[in-house]
């Protein structure tokens, strides 16, 4: 059998890409680009820059994960998904206001030169029983879990005066969203919290949860000051807890990092 060049192997890659750049792309496609040898930075730059409809339940995740797709690309493909059903631009923009000036869209901002800026969501693993893995592998998990992101640092950089605004789901109350402080393990990020809320919960589960206060300012708008010390920290939104049968979306935190 003949053997291909790298010249060969390359000009294979780009083709591919510039295939896919044409459509639509979807679970199937993204593993192809992965399997095809693009770099992770490459696959990245396509999910956020070309059209997409990816299946994203607690099944998918775990399949993509399983096929060889990185942690960066499913959580470039779960923005992307967002941002498609919201309408809103992937690339950092300000997102579309409502008449009040307060975003409209479920997500969490940041308040950064008089607007406000979405937090780019990121995948969590949760490690259960003493091993590491996708909580969509464990079923639905009880009591106390480690929460684990990959790398030491969020890509939301903020500083100074904090201001967030959160805006929930429907018939979600803001007390039903944790505040988390997260800590360097080796080269990524840990947490530890409990599921199934944090009331009358004692000991080493609430070791990283912060307390906070949402105002209301508007139905399902909550703005959150805070005033915190350099750090690595992430709002954990209600329902990232789920079993492996769940079709919605999992494993989604807000996360930021406040520099000196």
């Amino acid at each position: 059998m003949k053997r291909l060049t790298s010249s060969a192997l390359v000009l294979i890659c780009f083709s591919s890409l510039l295939a896919y750049a044409q459509q639509s792309l979807n679970n199937e496609s993204v593993v192809k680009l992965v399997r095809a040898g693009l770099s992770e930075d490459l696959v990245v730059q396509t999910v956020n820059t070309q059209p997409g409809n990816y299946q994203l339940g607690a099944d998918d995740i775990l399949a993509l994960k399983k096929a060889g797709v990185s942690e960066r690309v499913i959580t470039a493909m779960l923005t992307r998904n967002g941002n498609a059903a919201s309408g809103k631009p992937s690339n950092g923009a300000v997102p579309e206001r409502s008449g009040s000036g307060y975003p409209n869209e479920i997500g969490v901002y940041v308040k950064s030169a008089r607007e406000w800026v979405e937090l780019q969501p990121e995948v969590i693993n949760w490690k259960t029983g003493g091993v590491l893995k996708s909580i969509a592998s464990a079923g639905i998990v009880k009591g106390d879990v480690n929460g684990h992101l990959v790398g030491k640092s969020s890509r939301n950089k903020v500083g100074g005066a904090l201001e967030f605004c959160i805006y929930a789901p429907d018939g979600v109350a803001i007390t039903e969203y944790q505040l988390l402080k997260l800590r360097e393990h080796k080269e990524d990020r840990e947490f530890r919290t409990v599921t199934g809320g944090v009331l009358h919960v004692k000991g080493g589960a609430t070791r990283d949860l912060l307390e906070f206060e949402g105002k209301k300012v508007m139905t399902r708008t909550f703005v959150v000051a805070l005033s915190l010390g350099p750090g690595e920290y992430g709002f954990l939104p209600p329902g990232a807890f789920a079993s492996a049968s769940s079709a919605s979306s999992l494993g989604k935190m807000y996360t930021f990092s406040i520099t000196e």
